[in-house]
């Protein structure tokens, strides 16, 4: 489920649509929760499916650990890629704001932690990366572990509206490791190596 602070936008032509905050969401705020609604398709599953459908799956879903597609059923789908994202992905099946983002600014993730099959082709944002690939989450998962580490204990300083979706024992875990570091699981555990890689240029 996404923040309920939000709603879809038309962003521009060149990336569509996106999610938007309607009311200020500061950093630490989760953002992000899958859950029992979001629609998971298995290897199988996806392999017969009707190609018109898998099509759009291709577009608005994310691949996790298991390989298994996720759908999400709510406007989550609609979250656009950044290499300077304001949100960001945990191995506890949570996203977090990772700054402050204002009535009007975009929420935005870094795909190449959601496990893409080829590389992904992005809008040039002037940073050193230029395309996502499959294998980023290995070239770039220690900066990503910081980066989540730095940012987690604000997680506890400001209102969860979607706290109550995560299960208790996922929730403990997580706790335990904002106030014990060395115990943050890895970013790195979100991997999925496809079948067919494709090296990374970075």
């Amino acid at each position: 489920m996404i923040h309920p602070d939000t709603e879809v936008r038309f962003i521009s032509k060149e990336k569509g649509y996106g999610v938007v905050a309607t009311k200020l969401i500061p950093r630490g705020t989760i953002t992000w929760v899958q859950d029992d609604l979001d629609q998971v398709f298995t290897k199988d599953q996806v392999t017969n499916m009707n190609p018109f459908i898998k099509k759009h799956l291709d577009t608005y879903s994310f691949t996790n650990k298991n390989g298994e597609m996720v759908l999400c059923w709510d406007n989550g789908k609609f979250v656009n890629h950044s290499f300077k994202p304001s949100c960001f992905s945990t191995p506890y099946d949570f996203e977090i704001a990772i700054r402050d983002i204002h009535p009007g600014e975009e929420l935005t993730d870094d795909y190449g932690y959601l496990n893409v099959e080829k590389p992904f082709h992005v809008i040039d944002e002037d940073t050193v990366r230029k395309t996502v690939y499959p294998d980023d989450i290995l070239t770039f998962h220690e900066e990503w572990d910081a980066l989540i580490r730095e940012n987690v204990p604000e997680v506890l300083k400001v209102e969860q509206s979607l706290r109550a979706l995560i299960p208790e024992k996922t929730w403990d875990e997580f706790l335990t490791a904002v106030y014990h570091p060395n115990l943050m699981r890895s970013i790195l555990e979100c991997h999925y190596q496809h079948d067919v890689s494709v090296k990374s240029a970075s």
